[in-house]
């Protein structure tokens, strides 16, 4: 049973692993870390027990959050883990009413696009050769939150 909670410094290692095995340009242990001492952030882990499972990450500037990372073990895949990871992050970002959630993605990662569109975002723009290694460009998704709190 896969648990969704805040991230760890303890969790920092196995997140820098996954990484690796997720991404062409990794962030470090050392980028991971930083991310828990910024006053924007917002990062959650899967937890497989003590393994993590994969995680999710977020800034937040004047109630506009920014997904900067979101990545699933490739031995969890396919098993919903990458959806209980955005639906903390959204109930994290209605919670704190933000006005919006959004994000780059490659345009080909088909599995990533699919998941973001169930969670309702849209595609409002491109960037071009966004990503090296390989060269790609990336799509802007964004979710828009109803300002319910009004």
């Amino acid at each position: 049973m896969v648990n969704i909670t805040q991230m760890l410094a303890e969790h920092s290692s196995q997140l820098a692993e996954i990484e690796k095995l997720c991404f062409s340009t990794p962030w470090s242990e050392k980028q991971i870390l930083d991310e828990l001492e910024n006053p924007l952030a917002a990062y959650f882990v899967a937890l497989d027990g003590d393994v993590v499972a994969g995680y999710i990450g977020s800034q937040t500037v004047l109630g506009e959050a920014c997904v900067m990372n979101v990545a699933v073990h490739p031995n969890y895949r396919g098993r919903g883990v990458s959806t209980l990871l955005m639906q903390a992050l959204v109930d994290h970002c209605k919670a704190t009413e933000c006005t919006l959630l959004t994000l780059e993605v490659r345009e080909s990662n088909e599995p990533a696009l699919g998941l973001y569109r169930s969670f309702g975002f849209e595609v409002l723009g491109k960037r071009r050769n966004y990503y090296t290694e390989p060269k790609e460009d990336a799509l802007i998704m964004t979710l828009l939150f109803k300002e319910e709190h009004q």
